[in-house]
């Protein structure tokens, strides 16, 4: 097996990171949060000759999950997580994108709900799953402990944190998600997150405002 790779495809007008983790030499993969724009999604699989064995959903919101039916329609695989706490988020993404607009979003029913402890794969490439709560109570993290790579959704962000005014938000389980769960794993951890640049745990730990 090959080295893990990643790739971001900007989505929604949320400008949410659709990330796809891949595998250098096989090029198989997953995608993860296909939250819209499916058509971009399938092209950049296509154009990098990019095979997706599944979705993965780290929560529930539109902006990372609104796709995902559709998705897993046009690859014919299946959609992996959240923690089963976002049920009812993923029982409503047709009224979220009512609410701001978006066309073609559908409801999405994963076929395999997450809980902290499992683990996810492709080829060799394995994810510890970390449920770390706070911007959304279903939310899950993928720990990749030998490439030393997390993705962390919305949880944490580079000089900032997941905004926790949302339904089923709590900021208190968000910095202990961040504090106990995330940052314990190692200031060398490379992570990419929902929304803008990546980073390193170490640097959020001495630099990020809300961490400090």
């Amino acid at each position: 097996m090959g080295q893990l790779n990643a790739g971001i495809v900007p989505v929604t007008p949320f400008q949410q990171n659709c990330a796809i983790l891949f595998d250098a030499e096989t090029k198989r993969g997953v995608v993860v949060d296909p939250g819209g724009d499916v058509e971009r999604i399938l092209a950049a699989l296509k154009d990098n000759g990019i095979t997706a064995e599944a979705i993965w959903i780290t929560h529930g919101h539109i902006d990372h999950a609104g796709g995902a039916m559709e998705l897993k329609e046009a690859l014919g695989v299946d959609i992996v997580g959240p923690h089963e706490a976002d049920k009812f988020l993923l029982d409503n993404l047709e009224t979220q994108a009512s609410r701001y607009g978006m066309a073609g979003v559908r409801n999405c029913v994963p076929d395999r709900f997450l809980s902290e402890g499992e683990t996810v794969s492709f080829g060799d490439h394995v994810f510890e799953v970390l449920h770390c709560p706070g911007h959304a109570p279903g939310h899950v993290v993928f720990y990749n402990r030998a490439a030393g790579f997390a993705h962390v959704g919305d949880v944490l962000f580079h000089g900032s944190v997941g905004r926790t005014d949302l339904p089923g938000g709590d900021h208190a389980a968000l910095m202990a998600s961040i504090k106990e769960k995330l940052l314990p794993l190692g200031d060398d951890i490379g992570f990419l997150c929902g929304h803008g640049p990546g980073g390193r745990f170490g640097e959020e730990r001495r630099g990020n405002p809300f961490l400090v």
